[in-house]
């Protein structure tokens, strides 16, 4: 009888801290790998206008270089990768309030970002072009932006270099939105990824648009997280699925697939 009463209470007490969520608190207040690894799912924010990093293909399915590299990301670590389409001003936020793990946006390193964010070793590096429509010859250097009108993604790294010389920028939604604003005329400059621009070149070949400037060094592309130090494991682990992808090639391939070269390598 006594063993009877014994059972009884233990399926009762089994069901009350199922209902109340016992065995939860560990993951709820393990650090970010912990959590991330309990939910099965990376939920990575990307824009998915921005060709050939983050687009929609001919069966609207989410392609592209970081949508790719990303998954791979994940699958090192053994979830799967739930992507979240959002605008480029949205991405941060979204990291700030936990709604996203992480971006794979082709996000550049700098030092602003530097002070809120910890960043991955970089996965790809990429230079700054200035883009011009082709009869444009009073734009020639950077330092001629001033007092002319560019356009790009709200807060991206182009529009505020492009501010830092003096010109005012445009906000825009997509790649082919801006330089369609270049070709038209309506601004007289937009900057943005070189490889990004060849890539647009490639399906639209009679364009009229010229680079007529780089910047000397190349920028890092990388995985931006969450400060903090339930993020080190994480990052850790991210550091350590992405050097495990440049070793075995893939990453390369996967930059040649989109690309046409390999944007991986740091030389």
């Amino acid at each position: 009888m006594k063993g009877k009463k014994v059972l009884a209470l233990t399926l009762v007490l089994s069901i009350i801290c199922a209902l109340a969520g016992c065995g939860k608190k560990d993951v709820a207040e393990g650090d970010l790998l912990a959590r991330i690894q309990a939910k099965g799912e990376l939920v990575i924010a990307t824009e998915g206008t921005w060709a050939p990093w983050t687009y929609h293909d001919e069966n609207d399915q989410l392609v592209g270089f970081d949508v790719e590299v990303a998954t791979k990301i994940a699958e090192k670590l053994g979830v799967k990768a739930t992507f979240v389409e959002t605008e480029w001003d949205g991405i941060f936020a979204g990291i700030d309030s936990e709604r996203y793990d992480i971006a794979a946006n082709g996000v550049e390193i700098t030092e602003e970002r530097g002070e809120k964010y910890d960043f991955s070793v970089p996965y790809g590096y990429i230079r700054t072009a200035l883009i011009v429509k082709g009869d444009n010859e009073d734009i020639k250097t950077f330092e001629d932006l001033n007092g002319k009108s560019t356009a790009n993604s709200i807060a991206s790294t182009y529009m505020l270099l492009a501010e830092s010389y003096g010109a005012s920028a445009v906000g825009v939604d997509s790649l082919d939105q801006t330089l369609e604003l270049v070709v038209s005329g309506r601004v007289d400059a937009t900057l943005n990824a070189e490889v990004s621009y060849y890539d647009y070149l490639r399906v639209h070949p009679d364009v009229n648009l010229k680079i007529v400037a780089l910047t000397e060094e190349a920028s890092h592309v990388s995985i931006p997280v969450r400060k903090g130090e339930d993020s080190a494991s994480f990052l850790e682990a991210v550091n350590k699925a992405i050097e495990e992808l440049r070793a075995s090639g893939e990453l390369a391939e996967i930059s040649i697939k989109y690309f046409g070269s390999d944007i991986t390598a740091a030389e």
